[in-house]
């Protein structure tokens, strides 16, 4: 059994799965709740599965990239758990996983690029094929109207994700696909938490930080 969380982004979730296999999911689209909302939605999770958390094997959290202060809740959730269970913990790219929640509905043709939110016309993204081939890497970048036109020419690109919303307004190539209203996921998580767990791919839980890709830049206040 292994509980995933995800808070990359506004949208707050947690899942439970068994070998992979989805038991049971809680997601809260409310922004800035994620520190008074998480643990309970992990409270809730583990009494509606009857599965205590100390029958977990191990817990996974959205390493990132993502919302700074998101990534710091869940990631500092997570290693307590952990630590105060004696689990391992997992981590999962907040991209990779995104994903995970689109890559069957589509031909195997297409190529897949998940956007998150970085302010202005920047997002975190990055291009990756249906079979998990890393076409461009987790990078930050401000996109633009010939961003992706060299694969564009080619293949069939669904761009996702709250960063995608703003770039449909410069993307305008004809086999660039949208999808709206699309939040990253918890339930989204648990195939690549399995495969990892199964190959012991673990985190030190005093060393581990979130996948910002960004500097964290606070604002003076007037």
């Amino acid at each position: 059994m292994i509980l995933s969380i995800e808070t990359a982004t506004p949208t707050c979730s947690v899942a439970l799965h068994q070998e992979g296999k989805l038991i049971a999911s809680y997601e809260l689209h409310t922004e800035k709740s994620h520190n008074e909302e998480l643990t309970l939605l992990i409270q809730e999770i583990c009494k509606q599965s009857k599965c205590p958390l100390t029958e977990l094997s191990a817990v996974a959290v959205s390493k990132g990239p993502g919302s700074y202060t998101g990534l710091r809740i869940g990631v500092a959730t997570a290693k307590g758990l952990c630590y105060a269970l004696q689990k391992p913990l997992i981590a999962i790219g907040s991209l990779e996983a995104m994903v995970e929640q689109v890559v069957d509905f589509f031909p195997t043709s297409t190529l897949f690029c998940p956007m998150i939110d970085a302010r202005r016309m920047e997002v975190y993204c990055l291009l990756m094929s249906s079979k998990k081939e890393i076409l461009l890497p987790t990078s930050a970048i401000v996109v633009e109207k010939n961003t992706f036109e060299q694969h564009l020419s080619s293949h069939q690109i669904v761009f996702f994700g709250n960063g995608a919303e703003k770039c449909k307004k410069v993307i305008s190539h004809p086999n660039a696909i949208f999808l709206e209203n699309f939040y990253p996921l918890a339930k989204s998580m648990g195939k690549l938490a399995w495969e990892k767990f199964q190959r012991k791919e673990f985190e030190n839980l005093f060393y581990f930080e979130p996948y910002y890709l960004k500097e964290f830049v606070t604002k003076t206040s007037k």
